[in-house]
């Protein structure tokens, strides 16, 4: 009896690993959407894995919560906001994807009916079958948020898409993340950091500080030079 149930977790287990790691390049997705609160969000925490697919024949559509309204000392949010519109207008031209704005503003950001509203009518319009967003226990607030946001849509979806969650300058932002799911990015890795860095105002050599070790260590949990890591809920079987 014991040996059967040994066999029988190990079963479950080998099992249980090999449904949760889920290539997202080559796992067929024909359109993916990237959630992220800020411009530069999507690029610094995924943009490598949002390349390959887009490389794959995947549609994606770079999603921001808020313009960056909040980002740019000295400016105001009007100033700010256009300034950042250029920035992420070219690092998705970089990327080959599609960008999209929402409507949330950076630093006061919302939840209550009106935001899960506007976040599951983005979501059911573009119809995606993937949905990349914010690890939820982050020390920044709109990321929290943003994820809050997300994950509800995907529930009252009925969990018709995958959701992935990525992390953002683990450590000092996202804390507890454990993945299960690596993309080795090393082929357009150059690619990624050049998109990065059209986000000027950022101060995007200070993001590589955190994101490229980041991107080193998860390399080496995943036997390649470079890689971005997930965490992943898969959607409901049809």
């Amino acid at each position: 009896m014991k040996r059967i149930l040994s066999l029988t977790v190990s079963t479950l287990l080998v099992v249980g690993m090999a449904f949760a790691q889920v290539n997202p390049v080559n796992a067929g997705y024909k359109k993916a959407l990237f959630i992220g609160a800020h411009p530069d969000d999507n690029e610094s925490c995924a943009g490598g894995t949002m390349i390959l697919m887009q490389q794959h024949g995947c549609e994606v559509v770079s999603v921001y919560l808020t313009s960056g309204e909040a980002g740019i000392p000295g400016k105001s949010h009007d100033e700010a906001a256009a300034i950042r519109r250029k920035e992420l207008a070219e690092a998705c031209r970089v990327m080959g994807v599609r960008p999209l704005l929402m409507t949330q503003i950076d630093g006061a950001t919302e939840i209550n009916a009106d935001r899960y509203r506007e976040m599951l009518q983005v979501i059911e319009k573009e119809k995606p079958d993937v949905v990349f967003t914010h690890w939820p226990i982050d020390s920044h607030r709109d990321h929290r948020i943003c994820s809050v946001l997300v994950f509800d849509a995907w529930r009252q979806s009925g969990k018709v898409f995958d959701l992935f969650y990525y992390e953002a300058e683990t450590g000092m932002q996202s804390k507890n993340f454990t993945p299960e799911v690596y993309v080795n990015i090393d082929p357009i890795v150059e690619t990624k950091h050049e998109a990065l860095m059209k986000h000027a105002s950022q101060n995007p050599e200070d993001i590589l500080e955190w994101h490229s070790p980041m991107e080193i260590f998860r390399g080496r949990e995943s036997e390649c030079s470079r890689a971005e890591a997930f965490m992943m809920l898969h959607k409901t079987k049809q």
